[in-house]
């Protein structure tokens, strides 16, 4: 279920709460430059290293894990000539998707998720992406987690297309990462799903409906961070003199990707509210067994209790039974035969 076209599966994993706006650690700045011929990959200690690359013909990215630091941040965003409004919303985390043309770059942000840890916790975190002629420069909340390991792996190994293009492709690359991920954890919420159905038709318990309650979060919480992401895709994909022609057309390709995900999005939705009107009838179908037993033994009884309670009554009457020696016992065999007679009726109209 929710799988991206000509993407592979991803291992099924469980989804706990999530979290947002994590920043933890010091700043970590990453450079890669590259073109088809050569790659260079290298850790910067100080923003002033980033200098010479910015009038080289090649690509140039530089990560930034961590943005506590706001004076380091708004060294490398100076060496660049990034403008203070975008140095602010970079540093101010939790800011809304969306796509900022300065003129001399194009500043984007976006919503990245991921699960981290053994605890498989779903973590957001703010991605702004800033796109100029020749360099593309990101900045991340955290250090040491992300979703670009494959971007950077194809950029080591020079697989596909991406050190043959320029850096527009790049800033698309990444952003592709960050939806490719979408999918991903979409994937583990349909396999939960799976296991969800089943455990309703064989044994639903109060657990399903927490857990059902829990995937409806995650999923409203998705669909959240998916619906502006997909309006930053569509400007993106209208056209701007920083992404050429054939770039253009893997955005707008982004862009049915982000629809797509939605679209499962709202499948799932109405799966949980499927699963949630099947657990309540399961429910009220318990209680009808539960009713429909205690009904059963009620009725079964209901003539021995008459009977028990006739000759219970403390009267002096004309009661021939009270003074004859089998009357006991004869009581007893009328209140056996009476719930014999019931059960054999039961049986025979299939009530149990």
């Amino acid at each position: 279920m929710a799988k991206r076209k000509g993407k592979r599966s991803t291992v099924r994993a469980t989804l706990p709460v999530r979290k947002e706006g994590v920043s933890k650690g010091p700043i970590k700045i990453t450079l890669y430059d590259f073109n088809e011929e050569t790659f260079e990959e290298r850790e910067i200690k100080a923003a002033k290293e980033c200098l010479e690359y910015k009038g080289r013909p090649t690509v140039t990215w530089v990560n930034v894990d961590g943005v506590e630091d706001h004076e380091a941040v708004e060294a490398i965003c100076k060496c660049f000539g990034i403008h203070p409004l975008t140095i602010e919303d970079i540093v101010h985390i939790g800011q809304r998707p969306k796509v900022d043309d300065y003129g001399q770059y194009l500043y984007i942000v976006v919503k990245m998720i991921y699960q981290f840890g053994d605890t498989r916790e779903i973590v957001s975190e703010q991605v702004s992406i800033i796109l100029g002629m020749t360099w593309v420069l990101s900045f991340q909340e955290r250090i040491g987690a992300d979703v670009f390991d494959p971007v950077r792996d194809r950029l080591r190994k020079g697989k596909g297309l991406l050190r043959k293009k320029k850096a527009d492709f790049l800033a698309y690359t990444l952003i592709d990462a960050i939806v490719d991920n979408y999918f991903l954890i979409l994937e583990d919420m349909g396999n939960k799903l799976e296991s969800l159905d089943e455990e309703l038709v064989t044994n639903p318990t109060e657990q399903t409906m927490h857990t059902i309650h829990n995937l409806m979060r995650d999923l409203i919480f998705l669909q959240k961070t998916l619906w502006p992401l997909r309006g930053v895709a569509e400007h993106m994909g209208k056209g701007t003199s920083k992404f050429d022609q054939e770039t253009s057309l893997y955005i707008k390709d982004l862009t049915d990707h982000t629809v797509q995900a939605l679209d499962t999005i709202d499948t799932y939705m109405a799966l949980l509210s499927s699963m949630m009107d099947t657990y309540v009838s399961s429910l009220s179908h318990k209680m009808t067994d539960v009713l429909k037993v205690l009904t059963i033994i009620t009725t079964i009884f209901t003539p021995a209790t008459f009977i028990a309670s006739v000759y219970g009554m403390n009267f002096q009457v004309n009661m021939p039974e009270i003074h004859n020696p089998w009357g006991y016992a004869l009581s007893w065999l009328a209140m056996g035969g009476s719930i014999l007679l019931m059960l054999i009726w039961f049986k025979r109209k299939k009530w149990f």
